[in-house]
Order: C-alpha cells, then structure tokens, then sequence
C-alpha cells in the first residue's frame, strides 16, 4: 500500500484583516488547514516549520501528528523529511488556505502514478503555488521552492521535460482584502477564521 503524506508548511502570513491580532490570524487559518488534514482517508498529516515557528506547529498539531523542524521553510526540505521517514509520496501545502476542499489535495496526488512531481497552482492575482506533490525521494531536477514565491512555469522549466510536471487544479490563497470576501459561509469547514472574522 502507498504511503502518502501531506505536509503543511507553516510559512509567513503577510496580510491580516483591520483590528485583527495578525498571530491570531496566522494560528486561526493554519488551525483549519490542520482539522482539513486530520480528517482526510488514505493520507497521513503533518506540519512543517522553522525553528520560531514550532511553538506554533506545537499549538495547532494533532495528538500523535509528526512537526517537522526545518531550517527554512522550503519544500524540498519538507520531501526529505518524509521520505526519511518511509512515505512513498508527499504533497507540501501552504497554510492560508483554510476552506481548502479535501478533493483539491485528493487531485493534487492522483498524477503522482504516471509523473513523478504534480503541482497546483494558486488562482488568484500574484506569485505563489498552492501546493506540490511528489513521489519520494524527489527527482533531483526539482529546484529547491518556496510555495510563496514559485509557480508552475518554474517547475515545470526545472524538468527534464515539461510533461514530467502535472498542474493539478488550484484553489485561492487568503492574502487580501478581496480574497476573504471570497469565503462561502454556507461552506462547512474553517470554523477558526469564521470565528476570528466575527462569525
């Protein structure tokens, strides 16, 4: 059977709504991407984060969820860690995705049996990747990444060919003011932010 894991990296948060605590923010949508992990089938959670992050991964983990500590917040370190620890395919997921749907990472992992990398980008205006996932260990042509600041042309420009490259579908990052007023109330899930943005 294929072991699978979806890590969430616990990276920056440049944006906080007005008169909100941007730790608070930052907790409260990581929170929610980590009950989303916790419940999925077929996949096992885990988050990824740097060292003055980790009292956070701490906070917002599940009992008996691994945290891996790195020492930056880079996919490629991320992978690593999991293949170390015996999975057959990792994804790496950003943390500002709270009403992410499970069956956006359920896509995100289903090329992984015909390519050996699939990404998904992020639908919104700016730079960025939703996630990215790979069969393990990782080719060594994938190019070390940050989720906030790469893109499917990079990867797939890393390849050996381009093809070697899903793009799975994307979903849209919380990073603005337009992008909260996006979030469907009637969309169960994200019960942290809901809250945090005054129900």
């Amino acid at each position: 059977m294929t072991r699978r894991l979806i890590v969430l990296m616990l990276g920056p948060v440049a944006w906080a709504p007005p008169d909100t605590d941007p730790v608070r923010w930052r907790s409260a949508l990581a929170e929610d991407v980590v009950d989303l992990l916790a419940t999925l089938a077929e996949v096992e959670p885990a988050i990824a984060a740097t060292a003055p992050d980790r009292p956070l991964a701490d906070a917002i983990a599940w009992p008996g969820m691994p945290v891996y500590e790195l020492p930056e917040n880079r996919v490629g370190a991320a992978l690593h860690a999991a293949a170390r620890d015996g999975y057959d395919q990792a994804a790496a997921l950003v943390s500002d995705v709270p009403d992410l749907p499970g069956l956006i990472l359920g896509k995100l992992l289903r090329p992984l049996t015909s390519r050996p990398v699939a990404v998904a980008p992020a639908t919104n205006p700016g730079p960025g990747l939703l996630g990215l996932a790979a069969r393990l260990p990782a080719p060594e042509w994938l190019p070390e990444l940050d989720l906030d600041t790469a893109d499917v042309d990079l990867v797939r420009a890393a390849a050996p060919r381009p093809a070697e490259v899903a793009v799975a579908p994307g979903w849209r990052r919380l990073r603005t003011p337009a992008d909260v007023a996006t979030l469907d109330p009637a969309v169960e899930g994200w019960d942290s932010t809901r809250i945090l943005l005054g129900g």
